[in-house]
């Protein structure tokens, strides 16, 4: 069981989805959203946005690292260790965020850049839980669940259209994912379900979505 402390570090809807990871998977899944919310925490604490590029320059650095040579007081960096292997992978979501912190309003180019770090990792991830013919569509999971989560969290009005046009470019069919992936599969159906007009979990439609998504699978 993850610790509780470490799972309110990570956006609700992400703790629902976690709900329905095996427990063996739930260290790794839970890791990569950690990873992921701390570096959205660097880019929106970016108010100098040459440090933030350094934070996010010690992590790249750190992920393209063999797990024995990086430095043993991040917990974080541990949790990842068995992603060690998937190292650039994991670079290219820092680098999606990196994106972020351009100047407004941020080009398209830098949103579907942020979305492609995001399915980078996941797919990544299905590498390395053995399901390699499950990266492509666990990319495309996670990349629709970035864009929509992204456009709906958008607040100035030429980014949030950009990212709004993305989504709605986005392929939306339902994505079958092998059941230890079940938690990407729950965020694809939320962010299907909204796709960018609203929070992932706007409604108690949206319960009733991942509550089915997260049992079936459908």
């Amino acid at each position: 069981m993850a610790d509780s402390a470490l799972l309110e570090a990570i956006p609700t809807e992400q703790r629902l989805a976690l709900a329905y990871a095996r427990n063996p998977d739930k260290p790794l899944m839970l890791a990569l959203f950690l990873l992921d919310a701390r570096l959205a925490a660097t880019v929106r604490g970016g108010r100098e946005p040459v440090l933030a590029q350094i934070k996010l320059a010690w992590w790249r650095e750190q992920l393209a690292k063999d797990a024995a040579d990086r430095p043993a007081g991040e917990p974080l960096l541990a949790m990842l260790a068995p992603l060690a292997a998937e190292g650039a992978a994991l670079g290219r979501m820092v680098d999606g965020w990196e994106q972020l912190l351009g100047d407004s309003p941020l080009p398209s180019g830098a949103l579907e850049c942020f979305a492609d770090g995001r399915g980078a990792a996941f797919a990544a991830l299905a590498r390395h839980i053995g399901e390699p013919a499950a990266a492509p569509a666990a990319e495309r999971a996670a990349r629709g669940w970035a864009l929509a989560d992204l456009a709906a969290k958008l607040g100035q009005a030429e980014e949030r259209a950009a990212a709004l046009d993305l989504a709605a470019r986005q392929d939306w069919a339902r994505i079958a994912l092998p059941r230890r992936l079940r938690p990407l599969q729950v965020l694809h159906g939320l962010a299907r379900r909204e796709r960018g007009q609203g929070p992932l979990l706007a409604g108690p439609g949206a319960l009733l979505v991942a509550t089915r998504i997260g049992l079936s699978g459908f």
